[in-house]
């Protein structure tokens, strides 16, 4: 396998691999379990797979993506946070359950301040997608439109406290406006109703809506991102827009139960940066819109602690509480 890769990749795959063999040499006999607690079938389980395909030449065991649902991500969130330490088992999950969650709940089984990180895997910026049936071209038209229907405009989301609902709660905050909330269990029942025309409005990761934009089927307004996506360079950010400071990613990360050694979360994150910077694997990324990150462990720490950081202030000052 390693001969079908450039060969300064090989060499980069091979001092990973000596790295993180003498990091987890007691487990050597043991697979990797990258947990997902999310379903299958959307870009926070379709990431690891693509992922653990370029692991398993330095897993003899293999490579095992498991789906544990439930819980706004809680429920596989603790069963990591209860493993051992020994770099086996790992959490790849969007920004619930290491950066938000804990804001949101009044109790939780586990504290993801303790979380070791490993890396952040990819961001994919959240976009403002409308239903053909509403009449605004851009945003200041969806402002106006807004303001001349408080209350009256509905936006989707996929739960509560989820990343769509909390971006619509910011761009509420950042522009004056009031629109109801109208909660779905997942990405994919919320974008039917709004194709439908069931509902106006969806703070949605660019991933999912753009092939609904291709189809004619939705009209997206903005992008949350600092810049404008690769994937969509005609359609403008929100900066760009006059709408200030309207910033939201759909980060996915990595991060390692409390009490995983440093040098065990180095040798991983080196791993996956390594297979992220493959070109294949930058392809299949950008199929989903997300753009291939592989941080350090220190910047995805302080990247996963402004997110937090910023996401509490939202939260708190719209009230939003899940029991």
């Amino acid at each position: 396998m390693f001969h079908s890769f450039p060969r300064r990749l090989g060499a980069a795959f091979a001092l990973a691999s000596c790295l993180i063999g003498s990091a987890l040499a007691q487990t050597s006999n043991q697979p990797l379990r990258l947990i997902v607690p999310f379903p299958a079938g959307g870009t926070a389980d379709v990431l690891p797979r693509i992922l653990a395909e370029k692991l398993r030449t330095h897993f003899p065991a293999g490579v095992v993506v498991e789906n544990r649902t439930g819980a706004g991500g809680n429920i596989g969130a603790e069963s990591v946070f209860r493993s051992a330490p020994d770099g086996t088992t790992f959490l790849v999950s969007p920004p619930g359950p290491i950066a938000i969650n804990h804001h949101l709940y009044k109790k939780l089984a586990f504290d993801p301040t303790k979380w070791v990180p490993v890396t952040v895997l990819a961001t994919v910026p959240n976009v403002l997608a409308v239903s053909t049936k509403v009449p605004a071209q851009n945003v200041a038209e969806f402002i106006a439109y807004a303001k001349a229907n408080p209350g009256k405009v509905t936006y989707a989301s996929q739960g509560n406290g989820s990343t769509s609902h909390l971006t619509a709660t910011l761009f509420m905050q950042l522009t004056g406006t009031q629109m109801t909330h109208i909660p779905y269990r997942g990405t994919a029942p919320a974008l039917v109703d709004l194709v439908g025309g069931q509902v106006d409005v969806f703070f949605d990761n660019l991933s999912s809506s753009a092939q609904f934009l291709a189809a004619g089927k939705l009209r997206i307004l903005a992008v949350a991102d600092a810049v404008r996506s690769t994937v969509l360079p005609q359609v403008p950010t929100f900066e760009e827009s006059k709408v200030a400071g309207m910033n939201a990613v759909t980060f996915f990360s990595v991060v390692a139960p409390p009490g995983t050694p440093p040098a065990t979360a180095t040798a991983m994150q080196k791993l996956l940066s390594n297979a992220m910077a493959m070109p294949d694997v930058k392809a299949r990324f950008a199929e989903q819109g997300a753009e291939p990150r592989g941080w350090s462990t220190e910047q995805s720490g302080r990247f996963i602690q402004a997110e937090s950081d910023k996401w509490n202030k939202v939260i708190k000052s719209a009230n939003v509480t899940l029991e």
